[in-house]
């Protein structure tokens, strides 16, 4: 068949990859420079964490709201006159995380797609050509002490609940693993199987560039509509003109709203807002990969520097940038890595997109109500990129009629069919 691929994010590239492994012709309809600053794959935090499985909405979140809305420093941020608009979204995700076997169900669902993502990560590097750009050499997450720990209790335990393999360190070997860290933390926990990425937008980038070299055709363009002759699909429109196809897959994050309520779905999907500060060529960095829990954030060693990122930020997706927040994420770094020297003799490159986020913190795979010629990939929220490799071979399993042995009805667009009653 011929494919259309909309979007050549981390999960459109991939997806783009494995339809070709199975013999289709494929076309990817992308705007911009694939792995380009204008996709979430480009500016999220690296890591590729079988321990992401921790949803974002938790039991007890509701009391924080107002702290959130107040609260311009925390780690999430609700913009107060966009409050209106969230309203609907914010309701269903603090109801998907109410109780704790709520957020059991979202964590055994998210470690389908996380579970062995550090492995597929590796493996496509070696198939790019490029293994140098994927890292295995743990992830930490760093605490002041083992109370802070244990205060994170039921998200340790979803963790280990769904396979991930750890060790706790004491103070002393906390240290001997990174001697920049400020001696205010006491006690970590390395999650030995997490991997890295040290440059994104290469990364993806070569992902397409293999794609275009093994037959596929990239038409640098904007999908506007989607040519249906009853439930049947004929083409992509674009702004450069019709791609005529036998199927389509919609893989454009954030973007992908319209074009899913095209194809008869009213996906409840928002922009979690992150944002990012790289310090270039720093001294005094961490030699690896660290959260620290009370920053709430992923520092990371790249290939152009030291990656701060993390802050969620509920707003409107035209809304401007807050450029604040990575001010935010600099003045924690600069506590945790004291020898990182003086803020005013750092170059920082500022960085801000959009998460694609579902309320439920899962994201939308599967064929559209409207035809069963249209299919989705999108609404990874926080896991989109480790999860893009297996994202891409359920999509193509899918199109293929292929049994892929994985339980895909927690990601099925028709749970969301009771959002879009009365449209």
């Amino acid at each position: 068949m011929h494919v259309v691929v909309i979007g050549a994010g981390i999960v459109g590239a991939n997806c783009a990859l494995e339809l070709l492994r199975d013999g289709h012709q494929v076309t990817i309809v992308e705007p911009g420079e694939p792995g380009g600053r204008q996709a979430a794959s480009y500016g999220h935090g690296c890591w590729i964490s079988p321990a992401s499985v921790v949803p974002m909405s938790m039991p007890g979140l509701w009391k924080q709201i107002p702290g959130h809305l107040l609260n311009l420093q925390g780690p999430l941020v609700i913009r107060w006159r966009h409050i209106g608009t969230l309203l609907p979204w914010l309701v269903r995700f603090l109801l998907a995380g109410s109780t704790v076997p709520r957020v059991e169900r979202t964590a055994r669902a998210l470690s389908i797609l996380l579970g062995d993502s550090p492995v597929r990560h590796r493996a496509l590097a070696d198939e790019l050509g490029r293994s140098d750009l994927i890292r295995q050499e743990g992830l930490l997450y760093a605490y002041p002490d083992r109370t802070a720990f244990e205060a994170e209790s039921l998200a340790w335990r979803l963790r280990r609940m769904t396979g991930l393999h750890c060790c706790e360190l004491e103070a002393a070997e906390l240290r001997a693993r990174e001697p920049s860290l400020s001696d205010r933390y006491t006690f970590g926990v390395l999650a030995e199987d997490g991997a890295h990425c040290i440059d994104p937008e290469a990364y993806v980038s070569a992902i397409v560039e293999l794609a275009v070299a093994r037959g596929a055709r990239l038409v640098k363009a904007k999908a506007m509509d989607l040519v249906f002759d009853g439930s049947r699909l004929d083409a992509v429109e674009t702004d450069a003109g019709p791609v005529t196809c036998d199927r389509a897959v919609i893989a454009l994050g954030v973007w992908s709203k319209k074009l899913a309520r095209l194809a008869g779905d009213r996906i409840p999907l928002e922009s979690e807002r992150g944002y990012h500060g790289v310090i270039a060529s720093p001294q005094g960095a961490p030699l690896h990969p660290i959260m620290p829990s009370d920053g709430k954030m992923a520092n990371t060693p790249t290939a152009k520097g030291l990656r701060l990122s993390g802050q969620v930020e509920l707003a409107s997706v035209d809304t401007p940038p807050a450029w604040g927040r990575i001010d935010i994420l600099l003045e924690h770094a600069l506590k945790t890595y004291p020898s990182l020297g003086r803020r005013e003799d750092l170059t920082i490159d500022r960085w801000m997109g959009h998460r694609p986020s579902t309320p439920d913190g899962l994201p939308v795979i599967g064929a559209s109500s409207r035809s069963p010629d249209v299919f989705y990939a999108f609404g990874h929220g926080h896991v989109g990129f480790a999860s893009g490799p297996i994202t891409g071979r359920i999509v193509a399993d899918q199109i293929s009629g292929a049994p892929g042995g994985h339980n895909t009805e927690p990601f099925s667009p028709r749970r969301f069919r009771w959002a879009g009653r009365g449209r």
